[in-house]
């Protein structure tokens, strides 16, 4: 842009400002409003440019985390939405309620300008903060617009073109804003109808299964002006209780009851809890009538106004029968493939159950966790419990060199180079369609492969080595690191919009020495080494005293040399000589600590006396963490007696 069209802009608006303009009339409406707005009430000026601002890595997490549940829920709304879109450069954002990009879709080769431009994640666009834009005045009225080019009030936007519909919860708060943005657009405002239109339907499909999501013991009801598109993408939708009264309802269709009833869309709470005889002539009774076994264009009822409308209705789930003496329901059990990681531990077990329910969804999960922790052992449970009918793949990105690693993952075809397999090479991604492609270590996938599988995930195809045309797949991707990849992304080592897109979830697991299982697990572990087999006392205190940096992976290779040096000639019960030196040179008081019973507890209350409550002095004298000293005076009860032990 150059320094007269800033001078241009800065004068309409400061023009406007004063009460007049020579072009005020070509502006839209709701554009003009928002020119108001920063002028009056934010105090923005319009001939200071900043430009786009984005959160830290810390903001973007809490916000992330809490529009979790509607991120997931409009993923595929914005993934059909971005194909229907595909090679026209537009870029996808959901921004929440405050106004920061909480999830992008966009092509990859333009990260660098789509950052500048604030088209990315974390990019913050209230209006109060960047002045109008599609994002923020759809936050500031609820109504869907396009903020075209120089309609931006910051000068530094102006290249861009942006359309934006707002997302309204359950409740009929503006919960999220669905923006589609344009780097470089046509100069013409009317380009952008198309886009306009596609955005809000968008919108509308993901209040929809918001509204399903949250409504399974509920009628749900379906409306349409037309029967073409009843079953496929209506209008608007009600849930309805047992009672036949309105539960819950989508923007549009708070707008079509409110109609109806002749009342202010916006006083939408006063349409909760009304019976649905109010708005249509039928009641619950009639439901029935409107499933999809009946073809749409019979399924049309009347409307209290006189207006026709085509209706679908979808009955409620059935609720699970409870024991009348039961308050709560039981935990439903783990699936196998997970249950046979669970020996005890509270916190792995909850993690577990949160597996559980990722399990069968095709979200990309990121597993974290030390060397040894067992990423791949979840990754293979997670993979046996969704269903999937392909195979689970594994690779280790660091274990492949880096002029291997993109051949494997994409394979070849015949031909390609000089000494590859004379038939071309199936890629580990196509020998994963329809299952699991487990990428260990992926921090260590180097940054020119990452913004290719950046479009593998994006786009659900790969391009083999030497191939023109791309193939679809069909992949669930878990990845695991031991490092945080945060960190990696601040470092430049690892693609930020890469990061977002594997961790869709992402599930920590615990170390080893952070668990209190230890040693059901090392039953557990001994007992496919012999039955024979068994820890004693002295064995157990000195397990317990270890700190296992190398975690489940140390524990096994000390086991298995244990089961070796204690020979099938004994009574099979483990010793602390037949444990590696490496657990024998622990500190004495590391295995008292670790013990159970009245003797251990006498002991650590004296230590801590000694040190004065002081629990860093005291795990430093005995060469464990503070964690493990807080956990003991937990389960020896101490610390019901010490409170002042629980310090520092």
């Amino acid at each position: 842009m150059s320094l007269q069209s800033y001078a241009s802009h800065v004068q309409e608006i400061e023009a406007f400002g004063l009460g007049y303009s020579n072009r005020g009339q070509e502006r839209d409406r709701a554009v003009l409003r928002s020119w108001r707005r920063c002028i009056d009430s934010h105090r923005l000026d319009p001939a200071r440019t900043s430009e786009a601002h984005v959160v830290t890595e810390g903001q973007l997490r809490t916000h992330r985390e809490e529009s979790e549940a509607l991120i997931h829920i409009a993923r595929q709304a914005l993934e059909r939405l971005y194909h229907q879109l595909k090679g026209l450069d537009y870029v996808l954002l959901l921004a929440d309620r405050h106004g920061v990009a909480v999830d992008f879709m966009g092509h990859e080769a333009d990260a660098g300008d789509l950052r500048r431009a604030g088209l990315y994640l974390g990019a913050q666009w209230r209006e109060d903060h960047s002045g109008t834009s599609a994002v923020g005045a759809c936050l500031e009225t609820g109504e869907a617009l396009t903020v075209h080019q120089s309609d931006h009030f910051d000068f530094t936007h102006t290249g861009l073109s942006c359309t934006a519909a707002p997302i309204y919860d359950l409740r009929g708060e503006l919960a999220a804003v669905l923006d589609l943005s344009l780097l470089r657009s046509p100069v013409e405002r009317a380009s952008q109808n198309l886009a306009l239109n596609l955005v809000v339907a968008a919108a509308r499909r993901v209040e929809q299964a918001n509204l399903m999501a949250q409504s399974g013991h509920d009628w749900v009801v379906r409306l349409a002006q037309s029967p073409d598109f009843l079953d496929v993408d209506p209008d608007a939708s009600i849930s309805v209780d047992a009672r036949g009264r309105i539960r819950a309802m989508t923007h549009a269709g708070a707008r079509l009851l409110a109609a109806v009833a002749q009342l202010d869309w916006r006083q939408r709470q006063s349409l909760i809890g009304q019976p649905l005889e109010r708005f249509f002539d039928l009641d619950l009774r009639d439901l029935s009538e409107l499933r999809r076994h009946r073809p749409a264009q019979e399924r049309l009822i009347r409307a209290r106004d006189g207006s026709i409308l085509f209706a679908h209705a979808m009955e409620p789930q059935r609720r699970p029968r409870r024991p009348p003496a039961q308050a709560t329901p039981p935990q439903p059990p783990l699936p196998a493939a997970l249950q046979a990681l669970e020996k005890g531990d509270a916190a792995l077990q909850a993690l577990l159950r949160k597996a559980a329910r990722l399990a069968p969804q095709a979200l990309p999960i990121l597993v974290q966790g030390e060397t040894g922790a067992g990423k791949e052992y979840l990754a293979r449970a997670l993979h046996a419990c969704s269903g999937r009918s392909g195979a689970f793949v594994a690779i280790n990105c660091a274990a492949i060199p880096e002029a291997l690693l993109e051949s494997e993952l994409f394979g070849y075809l015949p031909g390609t180079w000089t000494g590859g397999a004379s038939k071309g090479r199936e890629g580990l991604i196509a020998a994963a369609h329809e299952g699991t492609l487990f990428l260990d270590e992926i921090g260590d996938m180097p940054l020119a492969l990452q913004a290719k599988l950046l479009r593998v995930l994006s786009e659900s195809e790969i391009t083999p080595l030497g191939a023109r045309a791309p193939r679809a797949v069909s992949v669930r991707f878990i990845s695991a690191s031991h490092r945080p990849l945060a960190e990696l992304v601040q470092r430049g080592s690892f693609r930020e919009d890469l990061l977002y897109r594997l961790n869709a979830a992402e599930l920590h697991l615990p170390a080893l020495r952070q668990r209190s299982d230890l040693l059901p697990l090392a039953e557990q572990m001994l007992a496919t080494f012999g039955r024979h087999l068994h820890l004693g006392d002295a064995a157990r205190a000195l397990l317990a005293a270890h700190a296992w940096p190398g975690n489940l992976r140390e524990l096994h290779n000390a086991l298995r040399y244990a089961a070796a040096l204690c020979g099938p000639d004994g009574d099979g019960r483990i010793e602390p000589e037949h444990l590696p030196d490496a657990l024998n040179r622990a500190p004495n008081g590391a295995a008292m600590v670790h013990s159970t019973g009245v003797p251990a507890a006498q002991a650590l209350e004296q230590l801590l006396a000694q040190c004065q409550g002081n629990v860093s002095e005291a795990a430093r004298q005995l060469g464990v963490s503070r964690s493990t000293i807080h956990r003991r005076i937990q389960q020896l009860q101490l610390g019901v007696r010490h409170a002042q032990w629980r310090g520092p």
